[in-house]
């Protein structure tokens, strides 16, 4: 193996912790080079002989990203990310570098530790796949680049981001190297952001971040188009007079134990003042805490409500809403609402309903606010999802996490596709697969109210948990791009 030959880049931080880095790299035999970038710290620095500032702004810009291929003087690059210190484990460089130069990689990464609040814990991340769009996706602080890849694909990029540098580079890496994790523990990261996987999710969507979630669609749409995935704005129409249905609407919710809840989503849905007919199909998973006993007398009360309770027991979220989306009872267009949820007013069932008429679509996706128990409004406040664009918010779609809510689908179309029987990404998975080929229709005002408390299924997620829900989520993707792939395919 040769000796010296990563050029590392890192970027300018706090000074003990910016030393702190320094000294773990600067003694490495593998390093040749480190470059600090941005502003040196008010202190002076022990800089060790390898080691200087590059005068290259940041390294997520496109700038950057062109910069650094050229200043690196290695076989490989290691950029790492963080400003908190780094610190190495026993010859994870030489690990990282044997795997790299074994397989060819145009990139390594590794599962890692975390020190958090004084603790130290592992933090392994997934495995990454066609589908793996999100620029968010985790791979740690620490990237190995083999610079030979990195310069050939930086001569190809023909766009100018400030904030999607990083991000476009790895896209176009993917385009012709494998993307390989080192199912080892080979550094730890020194973690600040204390905040559970609950209040993290809805980073994406925060308004503050809409600049940067414009260049990411421009650089993953390009991305999509490079490889076949992406779809023009040309639909298949959809015929919403078909068929006989014994109601308009159905509201459909799939409740386990929600006892706290439940009658305020059921209470909302009373309320709603519409010119046609519809109902509320509540498909109860087998509760055990009162919540049968409270959607009876509730059913009572007002015979709209049709209590379901499966005669199986190996159903998630996903299998639940397929049950009452084949109830005989079910309407011409089923719409969602959580059970620890409920809507806004009293017109959001009509107003949903008009959208599928007035923007003949095959599925609708409304905007909610968001609240703590009591109602009260919590950051970021509303998710209306407005990078959703007529012209390519499908494609967008194989970037962001999420489509919105409320959702509601043209039962026929529904009926076809089916949800995936499970508890996590059922009705992104659906909504992927229908916007292949048909519209998918917005309302940008907020129709429901979605509480975020301690019960929520995505509250306080561990990393086991995390990393099995994006790795699915990243499978939906894959199945999706791999499809759509095939259909241009198949029309060329």
């Amino acid at each position: 193996m040769n000796q010296s030959t990563i050029s590392c880049f890192l970027p300018a931080g706090e000074r003990t912790e910016l030393q702190a880095s320094l000294d773990e790299l600067g003694n490495h035999p593998l390093v040749s080079s480190i470059f600090i970038v941005g502003k040196p710290p008010h202190e002076k620095l022990r800089m060790p002989e390898k080691g200087r500032y590059a005068d290259i702004g940041s390294m997520q810009s496109t700038r950057g990203v062109k910069q650094m291929s050229a200043l690196c003087n290695s076989e490989y690059v290691l950029v790492y990310n963080k400003t908190q210190p780094l610190r190495l484990g026993a010859f994870a460089l030489e690990r990282m570098l044997q795997v790299a130069q074994s397989t060819g990689s145009g990139m390594v990464y590794s599962d890692h530790y975390q020190m958090k609040d004084g603790n130290l814990s592992a933090l392994p991340v997934i495995d990454y796949q066609d589908g793996s769009l999100r620029d968010d996706f985790n791979f740690g602080p620490v990237l190995l680049y083999r610079t030979e890849d990195l310069r050939r694909t930086v001569s190809r990029m023909d766009q100018d981001f400030l904030y999607a540098g990083l991000y476009d580079l790895r896209l176009r890496v993917s385009r012709e190297n494998r993307l390989l994790r080192i199912p080892e523990f080979l550094y730890t990261e020194m973690e600040t952001d204390t905040r559970s996987s609950g209040e993290k999710i809805f980073d994406y969507v925060d308004p503050k971040n809409r600049e940067v979630q414009i260049e990411m669609e421009k650089a993953c749409t390009s991305h999509l188009k490079a490889i076949g995935g992406w779809l023009s704005p040309v639909f298949s129409e959809v015929d919403l007079s078909a068929g006989d249905f014994p109601a308009e609407a159905s509201v459909i919710i799939p409740v386990k134990n929600r006892i706290r809840t439940i009658e305020d989503a059921v209470r909302s849905v009373f309320a709603q003042q519409t010119p046609f007919s519809f109902n509320l199909i509540v498909v109860d998973n087998h509760s055990n805490d009162g919540t049968s006993q409270l959607l009876e007398e509730l059913s009572r009360e007002d015979d709209r409500l049709i209590h379901v309770v499966p005669g199986r027991d190996d159903l998630g979220i996903g299998g639940c809403w397929n049950i009452g989306l084949f109830h005989e009872a079910c309407g011409r267009f089923a719409i969602q609402l959580d059970s620890d949820d409920l809507y806004l007013h009293d017109q959001v069932v009509r107003q949903i309903v008009d959208s599928f008429y007035s923007q003949q679509c095959a599925m609708v996706v409304g905007s909610y606010r968001m609240v703590n128990f009591k109602l009260e409004e919590i950051p970021p406040g509303l998710i209306d999802h407005r990078e959703w664009t007529p012209d390519n918010g499908r494609n967008n779609a194989l970037r962001i996490n999420g489509l919105g809510a409320p959702r509601a689908f043209y039962t026929p179309v529904l009926r076809l596709v089916r949800l995936p029987n499970v508890s996590y990404g059922e009705d992104y998975a659906v909504a992927l697969q229908i916007s292949r080929h048909y519209r998918i229709g917005r309302i940008y005002e907020p129709l429901y109210l979605c509480r975020r408390w301690e019960d929520n299924t995505d509250a306080s997620l561990d990393i086991g948990r995390q990393n099995s829900h994006n790795f699915y989520k990243d499978r939906i993707r894959t199945i999706e791009l791999w499809a759509r792939i095939a259909m241009n395919s198949n029309k060329a």
